[in-house]
């Protein structure tokens, strides 16, 4: 890639039952306040209304007080769940966003990911794909245009509407379509213009998608008029980071086997077997799905899916996760940024080049150097020498010589 990877997480969260869900949303926020001072670029926030587990409903909520914890991160929703809403309050909610956060927000969409979450709203899964593309279409024309909108849906109705409020930042904030498998997400990013979200980029079946991913993106937005970007793309992943192999893995003894029973048993991910730590490890690290190790295995991770994607992509986002306790995770995402993201930014190896060039030349300027502190000292002696010296030392006046 001829440009510097970005860098953020992926929010649900995930906190284990049994955990006080209020300490557990005030780490989530001490997360994002950590991730902003060590210079992540990106926070994504989900929405989830079941299963306990994924306990933020509201990502505009979360986002408005990460906002005013942060400086620099842009925070964005991972993901809105368009079917649940109506697209005009969807668009609201997101342009005051935008205002309140000076430009920082950024409009992840998507059709839901937890079916239990579809059926207490009496919404069938079979229609969730549908209605997210449709609620796009309405949101990016209240975004894009001055113009009312009225339309007459089965499930939400407008008439006459439009916001009240321009958004802060020009045109609009970033839209996002998330995607898994499918080629639904890239489809409809294409078509809309928007980036494109891929959640499970490193399943094994989404590994192996990536390229065909980003055909499709590119066929469609053609296809409509809009151009794709790459540096555009997030490719979501999974990862533990520690000094050590043995240090990583003894790290997510405190949680993954939790976690890998609620995507075994609720949400419903087949790649944790139900088994002991060590070989939910092992199945983790051989399918390629996430990295429990050093920078070194990250960033072996990281190439592979830049060879993948045949061309590259914009941004990783680290799904975040309690695998670890908070201080591990944190040591986690601070090795990532100190040693994994620079080794995919040309402009860090300027560091290195200098000291290279010092070094290389280093006889002749040092050399130099110590001739002119040489210099330096012998003028030094001179002048003191010609200071110091008495009015005896002075040259006598001939004999006879007038004083006139």
């Amino acid at each position: 890639m001829d440009w510097p990877l970005r860098c953020g997480i992926f929010m649900a969260p995930f906190h284990p039952n049994g955990q006080n869900p209020t300490l557990a949303l005030e780490r989530d926020l001490e997360l994002i306040e950590h991730l902003d001072r060590i210079g992540f670029h990106e926070a994504w926030i989900g929405e989830h209304h079941s299963g306990g587990f994924e306990i933020i409903a509201s990502p505009e909520v979360f986002i408005a007080a990460a906002a005013e914890r942060t400086k620099h991160i842009d925070l964005g929703t991972g993901v809105v769940s368009l079917p649940y809403h109506n697209p005009l309050m969807t668009a609201q909610r997101i342009v005051q966003l935008d205002h309140m956060t000076r430009g920082r927000v950024k409009l992840g969409v998507g059709p839901g990911a937890l079916p239990s979450d579809a059926f207490m709203l009496g919404i069938d899964p079979a229609d969730q794909r549908a209605r997210m593309e449709e609620a796009l279409e309405i949101i990016l024309r209240l975004l894009r245009s001055d113009e009312p909108v009225t339309y007459e849906s089965e499930w939400f109705t407008l008439r006459d509407a439009r916001l009240h409020l321009r958004p802060y930042t020009h045109p609009h904030p970033e839209v996002a379509v998330a995607a898994m498998i499918s080629p639904s997400g890239p489809r409809a990013a294409g078509r809309f213009g928007c980036s494109l979200l891929s959640i499970g980029a490193t399943q094994r079946a989404g590994i192996d998608m990536l390229g065909a991913a980003w055909s499709v993106m590119e066929e469609r937005s053609e296809q409509f008029g809009h151009v794709a970007d790459r540096r555009q793309w997030r490719l979501v992943t999974m990862m533990h980071l520690a000094e050590t192999r043995e240090q990583a893995v003894a790290d997510v003894q405190y949680g993954l086997s939790e976690y890998a029973r609620y995507f075994r048993e609720v949400a419903a991910l087949p790649i944790f077997p139900d088994a002991p730590i060590e070989t939910i490890v092992d199945t983790l690290m051989n399918s390629g799905a996430a990295v429990i190790g050093t920078p070194d295995d990250a960033i072996e991770l990281v190439q592979h899916l830049v060879d993948e994607s045949n061309g590259g992509f914009g941004t990783l986002l680290l799904q975040a996760h309690e695998w670890a306790n908070p201080e591990a995770t944190k040591r986690s995402y601070e090795l990532f940024a100190q040693h994994v993201l620079p080794h995919f930014d040309a402009h860090a190896g300027s560091t290195t080049a200098s000291m290279e060039w010092v070094m290389s030349n280093r006889p002749e300027q040092l050399g130099a150097a110590m001739k002119a502190i040489g210099a330096a000292i012998q003028q030094h002696a001179d002048e003191k020498a010609e200071a110091t010296a008495g009015p005896g030392d002075a040259e006598p006046e001939p004999a006879g010589a007038s004083t006139d």
